[in-house]
């Protein structure tokens, strides 16, 4: 007896179909799956003959053939058990209802439970676009499949609920759609918390206002990771599309859960200065997302900067430029997305007080160069400001007078993006860190005596050709916060003086 039954795969965030065939068949009894399996999916066969022993169901005693199409493609993971299991079904005639049009995925367990998997959220969207009408999910993850519309979710706690749906005994319900609610930013830490510091929170408005990468630079007890830590009350909402690219990327890497079906906030990830290359870029057999993926359309703040292996860092200077991070191996290419927002935060030498108006360094000047060069030149032209954090003075810590809220400068950094927004209306382009070299002088004009003030700056700081896109990208963000649609000559100084860092710690 031949039977088919849809199901989906995955391969990094990409989802493929995955037609699973049957053939029970006359011989010594026997159960294979065929179809380039990996062990996981193997050991399937021994799930679903203890599943089926939990439905009082025996296993057929007979030559039973799993095949998965296409046989070309390798399949992973515990995804297509409840594919297997229907097919079986259909092969010994216990099921007779036509399954055109539906889809399986989810892991069974030995007593016919349905467990969560990681990636529902790429395939149930693949399967909209086959024209999928109805996709059976374990229940954990019925919330997250049913934020895409158009198709019908039926949640799946056990294998007997299968069976009596599709014998018409006791019909399960299609989920309601999901519709995520608002994000609330009360419980995040807020800009009011942070005392004095005036000039770092602006360069840091500046940063969310146009989506630039930021360097804090400091001696300890300055406010550095305080401050790199309450960027995300400031940055603007995640539109719907980029909830679903970012939820994609959790989804895989198994970080959803039943109450967070879809990610409404934009990520914060701050690895340890100790995680490897894999952990931070992706790695793996099966590459997995690395942290730089995981803060897609977020932010990623990496703390103690000159205390990360080298390598490492290192590894983030192709991603940064091309916003995507694409793993090799043997069984394919897997490219994920990493639209991010890099914050740094470094001291400026061992001792963190290289610098400071009242303590003495006690660093020999070799170490305090070593120290520094272990942020390349290449990598520290990847950040767009780099923000020098004086140490606090008693008259701000001790101040009565209230800070500046998070709310209120969000305020002046949704203003600046919606003017953002419309200009780049049509262009795939979201903010002023993305403007592309080919659109950069038409859409950043300046007048003459900023055009003179970059051309001094670009002599004096000896500055390469990436750094002076980003000043001009940094002097745009600026004049639209200042509400000028053309550069002006302060907009570039202000832009430019970001750049000090340059000349002040690496050329000394």
């Amino acid at each position: 007896m031949f039977a088919k039954v849809s199901s989906l795969g995955l391969f990094g965030l990409n989802a493929f179909p995955v037609d699973v065939e049957i053939d029970i068949s006359r011989g010594n009894p026997q159960f294979e799956v065929v179809g380039l399996p990996d062990t996981v999916v193997k050991e399937s066969r021994e799930r679903i003959r203890a599943a089926l022993r939990s439905c009082s169901i025996s296993f057929p005693v007979a030559s039973v053939m799993i095949n998965l199409a296409p046989a070309d493609t390798k399949k992973s993971g515990s995804v297509h058990d409840m594919a297997i299991f229907m097919a079986i079904l259909r092969g010994m005639r216990m099921i007779s209802e036509d399954l055109d049009g539906c889809s399986f995925i989810g892991e069974i367990s030995l007593n016919g439970d349905i467990r969560r998997i990681n990636g529902v959220l790429p395939m149930v969207m693949l399967a909209r676009e086959l024209g999928i009408k109805s996709v059976f999910v374990p229940a954990d993850n019925a919330k997250e499949a049913s934020v895409i519309d158009g198709v019908d979710i039926y949640a799946v706690n056990n294998a007997e609920e299968l069976i009596r749906h599709f014998r018409n005994e006791e019909k399960l319900a299609p989920c309601e759609h999901y519709v995520p609610s608002e994000a609330a930013y009360t419980e995040t830490l807020d800009f009011a918390d942070v005392r004095g510091q005036q000039s770092a929170k602006k360069a840091l408005e500046i940063a969310a206002a146009g989506g630039h990468n930021a360097l804090l630079i400091g001696s300890p007890g300055s406010g550095k990771s305080m401050l790199a830590k309450r960027m995300p009350s400031i940055l603007p909402p995640l539109t719907f599309e980029e909830a679903l690219e970012t939820t994609k990327v959790h989804s895989i890497s198994g970080l959803l859960t039943p109450e967070t079906p879809i990610i409404t906030k934009r990520p914060f990830r701050s690895p340890h200065h100790t995680i490897s290359s894999a952990g931070l870029a992706g790695g793996g057999s099966i590459p997995h997302p690395g942290e730089v993926s995981l803060a897609h359309n977020g932010l990623l703040f990496l703390d103690e900067l000159a205390e990360f292996d080298r390598k490492t860092l290192e590894i983030l200077r192709q991603p940064l430029e091309d916003r995507k991070v694409t793993i090799a191996r043997a069984s394919g290419t897997i490219t994920y997305p990493c639209t991010i927002m890099l914050i740094g935060a470094m001291n400026p030498c061992p001792c963190g007080y290289y610098g400071h108006p009242k303590r003495k360094c006690i660093c020999p000047k070799n170490k305090v160069a070593s120290y520094l060069s272990k942020i390349s030149g290449p990598l520290l032209d990847r950040f767009d400001l780099h923000i020098e954090v004086a140490p606090v003075e008693f008259g701000d810590l001790s101040s009565k007078v209230k800070e500046e809220s998070s709310a209120e400068i969000r305020k002046r950094v949704m203003a600046a993006r919606a003017v953002q927004e419309e200009r780049f209306k049509g262009t795939g382009i979201t903010c002023n860190a993305l403007i592309t070299p080919d659109k950069l002088q038409e859409l950043c004009p300046m007048d003459d005596a900023a055009e003179t003030l970059m051309k001094n700056v670009f002599d004096r700081l000896g500055l390469s050709a990436r750094a002076y896109d980003r000043i001009l990208k940094v002097s745009r963000t600026i004049a639209d916060i200042d509400g000028s649609e053309v550069i002006k000559k302060q907009h570039v100084a202000e832009a430019a003086q970001f750049r000090s860092l340059d000349r002040k710690y690496w050329n000394e």
